[in-house]
């Protein structure tokens, strides 16, 4: 019998983007899932580019730009001129955006507690391996 290992891990992933998006809702934040990646990532690696944030979101352009327009309308984020070109923009977390990730945190642990349950350390090493080495060769044939 052949497995779609493809549906599998698409299929985790929309479970996972789910159920997540449900906590945020059910605990009265309004962020979406792919809102709270930008968050995450400005919080990790600080002041960033659009094209940066595409890159570690792994979003195409279009998506980030609406992202940050949403994120700026909800003053959350910051978008500031990049003063070596003109076509980017400098975007941080403001202090409002600070204060959301520390509340938004303890959900998104407890979260990922409950969908790690059970997994050994052994098995998160080997489920890192494995979708980094697809990652890997898909982006090798690109």
């Amino acid at each position: 019998m052949e497995t779609n290992y493809g549906f599998i891990i698409e299929k985790t992933g929309k479970k996972i983007k789910l159920e997540l998006q449900r906590r945020f809702n059910e605990n009265g934040f309004d962020i979406t899932v792919d809102q709270w990646v930008v968050l995450l990532e400005l919080h990790k690696h600080g002041v960033q580019n659009q094209v940066e944030l595409c890159e570690r979101c792994f979003k195409d352009a279009p998506t980030i730009t609406r992202i940050i327009e949403l994120l700026v309308k909800k003053e959350l984020i910051e978008r500031a001129a990049c003063k070596d070109d003109r076509r980017k923009f400098n975007i941080s977390l403001n202090k409002k955006g600070k204060l959301l990730i520390q509340k938004l945190l303890p959900i998104v642990v407890e979260f990922r507690k409950q969908g790690w349950n059970n997994l050994t350390e052994k098995d998160i090493q080997h489920l890192v391996r494995i979708t980094n080495k697809i990652t890997g060769n898909l982006e090798n044939n690109a």
